[in-house]
């Protein structure tokens, strides 16, 4: 780290949350290195968006060992450094699972890569701690007392403060919870999970009891659906959709035992999500630019961060104009009254079922539930 402080942090209007169960506070919106920092981009370009994104109130980077081959960590832990950043005006979190090597214990959640592969964490990111590390995803190939074990050995070491899951089940994260507390340990805080318009099954259905339970708190990536929800691939989604119709049309004359022949339900499915999806991105679209005078994509990135159990929302960026572009959503968070939710609602039409009561009748809605 670099002993002079170049850069203050000012918050400017960010909005600040409780990281799950925890105490420690992170932005509403905070910045990933997946598929961007330290792959496709690399150099310069890297300093300038983590500068953007922390100037803009933007404190929480988010990056993995397997983000580009550890290229990710490295990036960061750079630019951190040369922009002078001061490391407690920082939140930074990594993640575990795919390790760089092949070799059998370079990957996985044995106690022998967490340990090590947060020491080679640390040496890429030039950092003494990380505030949260995270399980990128289950291993059911080690028992959970010995994962639960280790990463609460990296906490009592000072390497990170906090632990958390990615893409964990909600047994999963219910059964690390369980070993934890008979243990007299500390559990997950929270989970990093796809959570968008179109992908809602997991982080509002299934993790539902845990919010309640735990406090569990989602760092969502993903929130713009790969792109579909900024409405700027509409086109070639179109595009897509004719050519999938195409082939399709042509079925019956594919001789019997070939793959398009053999998965041909695929096909016919793949073309009624793809022509579902961008009627509701246009009516979303209706919805962002007539009701609230923002973008689809304002629209999709506020509607997560407006879900109470969102502790952040990741978003990735190529440009430092991307980061400053997709904060522009903290003005419509605000704006998304009950009535603006049912008319998404309505479009979407994919909200998950609520909880069965089996025709019990409702307790008093002032009492404690």
């Amino acid at each position: 780290m670099s002993p002079t402080v170049k850069l203050e942090f000012n918050p400017k209007n960010m909005l600040f949350r409780r990281l799950g169960s925890s105490g420690l506070r992170v932005p509403v919106f905070s910045l990933g290195g997946w598929l961007t920092l330290g792959g496709t981009v690399t150099g310069d370009p890297v300093k300038e968006i983590v500068k953007v994104a922390f100037e803009n109130g933007i404190n929480m980077f988010d990056t993995a060992e397997a983000y580009a081959k550890g290229q990710s960590e490295l990036e960061m832990g750079r630019v951190i450094k040369e922009l002078g950043l001061r490391r407690t005006d920082l939140v930074i979190s990594t993640k575990l699972f795919w390790g760089l090597r092949e070799g059998p214990n370079d990957g996985g959640l044995s106690r022998k890569h967490i340990i090590e592969g947060t020491q080679e964490s640390l040496e890429r990111l030039e950092l003494s701690y990380v505030d949260i590390i995270f399980a990128h995803r289950p291993d059911a190939s080690v028992p959970m007392e010995e994962v639960v074990r280790a990463f609460n050995y990296v906490i009592d070491k000072g390497w990170a403060f906090y632990w958390a899951t990615s893409e964990w089940s909600a047994r999963e994260i219910e059964e690390a919870h369980h070993v934890a507390e008979k243990l007299n340990l500390a559990g997950p805080i929270a989970e990093q999970c796809q959570h968008n318009m179109f992908h809602r099954e997991r982080p509002e259905s299934e993790y539902r009891p845990l919010y309640s339970k735990y406090s569990l708190g989602t760092t969502v990536f993903s929130a713009l659906a790969s792109g579909v929800l900024t409405g700027k691939v509409i086109n070639s989604l179109s595009c897509q959709i004719k050519r999938l119709q195409k082939i399709y049309q042509y079925n019956d004359g594919i001789p019997e035992g070939t793959r398009l022949a053999m998965h041909s339900g695929q096909f016919k499915g793949m073309i009624a999500t793809l022509d579902e999806q961008v009627v509701k991105v246009r009516k979303l679209t209706e919805i962002a630019e007539n009701d609230l005078g923002c973008s689809v994509g304002h629209l999709a990135l506020a509607w997560i961060a407006r879900n109470p159990n969102t502790s952040t929302v990741i978003l990735g960026a190529s440009r430092p104009e991307q980061v400053l572009d997709n904060l522009k959503a903290l003005d419509v968070i605000p704006k998304l009254t009950p009535e603006i939710l049912e008319k998404i609602e309505a479009v979407l039409g994919n909200k998950p079922a609520a909880t069965p009561t089996f025709g019990r009748p409702p307790l008093d809605a002032f009492g404690r539930l």
